[in-house]
């Protein structure tokens, strides 16, 4: 199992980026994905989550209307566009698939995790 996260980098404050998770090793499609961040000396928080066919999505009020989740299931991804960036959201995104279609509603249902890409959002 494998899942490759890419995509980070350095932005100026309401800037953008966008994130991508390639998945591979086990049945993409039959899994719920989700986005989560740390950032230093901060616990690991969760971002949001893509259902299994991408028909709903759920968010963090602190990214709420400013990051979107996408996934292609043909190609095996899912994406993380973030818009209108702020130095909070700095931190090392992870990508991480959850055992069920849908979210499973705690961090401890994504039993797959990749590594992470890190973005830095400067003032």
């Amino acid at each position: 199992v494998q899942l490759q996260a890419s995509g980070g980098g350095l932005v100026q404050a309401g800037g953008s980026l966008r994130l991508s998770c390639v998945a591979s090793g086990f049945p993409f499609s039959n899994h719920a994905m989700g986005w989560f961040r740390q950032a230093p000396g901060k616990e690991r928080d969760f971002v949001g989550v893509i259902s299994w066919s991408g028909g709903s999505t759920y968010y963090a009020d602190s990214v709420k209307g400013r990051f979107t989740i996408s996934r292609d299931n043909a190609k095996n991804t899912m994406y993380l566009q973030m818009n209108s960036l702020k130095p909070e959201d700095t931190a090392v995104y992870y990508c991480a698939a959850d055992r069920f279609r849908h979210y499973s509603g705690s961090p401890q249902g994504f039993n797959y995790w990749g590594q992470g890409t890190q973005v830095t959002v400067s003032s």
